[in-house]
């Protein structure tokens, strides 16, 4: 069963009058926006995954002795 250009044209007409001009075109505004703001939101995720990742330094050996001291005086 598909639809015809008149079933089509109907169906169109129906919707008109229940929504009415300006609320038509409000909705698709809206809908606009929404894939403007998609569309702009998977560029960003683009983007960061371009940029490498930050590399994590080991901590320096002077800093693993302040930390043992620091679990040290919290026991006290």
């Amino acid at each position: 069963m598909s639809l015809g250009p008149m079933q089509l044209i109907i169906i169109a007409l129906l919707i008109l009058v229940l929504f009415g001009r300006g609320r038509i075109s409000e909705m698709m505004g809206d809908f606009g926006k929404g894939i403007k703001s998609f569309k702009q939101g998977m560029s960003e995720g683009d983007e960061k995954d371009a940029k490498p990742a930050p590399r994590i330094e080991s901590p320096a050996s002077g800093a693993s002795e302040a930390t043992s001291q620091d679990k040290t005086d919290a026991r006290s």
